[in-house]
């Protein structure tokens, strides 16, 4: 099923600036453009990672960056730390504060802690009017709590943000997670494991929801794709994700890649920048 010429993929979460990649960033860049990728957004896990997603963005024109604090980076908060993110938001090819969220699988940070970052990091976005890149792992129940109440601020604030808030990225989620999200206007990030074979739930997640409301990604370099699974994942794979997507929705790839990709600029408006 190849993609006609005119269409294009956005790869919208992929650690490029991990040191897993320093041998080979450009071969991988490369790679990324052949398979038509033609966005590819990074986000920070903390400061130092945030910055440096900033660096690359200044090296490769279809790089973008997200900045903000990861819930397991929770312990390198400080009072600081608003401001830090405020400034670098303000820099050209800073899409979304991403990614934040909750993790009450690795046990790295106290909850309260992670739910006061979460929520600051919240309010900068409602603040600046960006989106946000959100992680949530055995945390449905906080998180959705969470979203839904900043996204009813947002409404009665009358911000733009209400109508595209988000993404929740590499969603694993049961249905009625995912028709909630949606409900909130949340896209939801899919991604490698979504080929694997006993991933029935996220399959009948993906085969259910509209595709507008559906960002491919890769979460580069973990979660690579089937037949690859194990390896090293890359922004090249977003394709593969693509085509499961396509079959499980008995859709034209042409057809997902467009409106993915339309949802990806809508949501990141990297047109608007210079």
């Amino acid at each position: 099923m190849p993609i006609s010429s005119t269409s294009s993929l956005v790869d919208s979460h992929c650690h490029l600036n991990f040191d897993v990649f320093d041998h080979d960033r450009d071969l991988i860049v490369e790679r990324a453009r052949r398979n038509g990728i033609t966005r590819i957004v990074n986000p920070g896990v903390d400061l130092e990672t945030s910055a440096s997603a900033l660096h690359y963005t200044r090296i490769y024109p279809e790089v973008f960056a997200a900045v903000g604090i990861h819930p397991n980076s929770g312990s390198t908060w400080s009072k600081a730390s608003l401001l830090e993110l405020h400034a670098m938001l303000c820099e050209e090819k800073v899409v979304a504060v991403g990614e934040i969220g909750l993790d009450y699988y690795r046990h790295q940070c106290p909850r309260d802690l992670q739910i006061s970052i979460f929520k600051q990091q919240l309010g900068l976005a409602a603040e600046l009017g960006v989106p946000v890149i959100v992680h949530n792992r055995e945390a449905a129940s906080d998180i959705l709590e969470i979203l839904s109440k900043w996204h009813q601020e947002l409404v009665v604030n009358g911000s733009a943000l209400q109508d595209c808030p988000g993404v929740v990225h590499s969603f694993s989620g049961d249905g009625a997670f995912a028709t909630q999200l949606v409900a909130l206007n949340f896209k939801l990030g899919i991604n490698g494991p979504v080929t694997f074979n006993n991933s029935q739930m996220l399959q009948s997640v993906v085969t259910a929801i509209p595709v507008e409301s559906l960002l491919l990604e890769t979460d580069a370099p973990f979660l690579s794709p089937q037949p690859y699974r194990g390896k090293r994942n890359e922004p090249a794979n977003v394709r593969i994700v693509a085509e499961k997507i396509a079959q499980l929705k008995d859709e034209q790839l042409d057809s997902v890649a467009k409106i993915t990709t339309a949802e990806a600029d809508r949501l990141f408006r990297w047109r608007e920048i210079h």
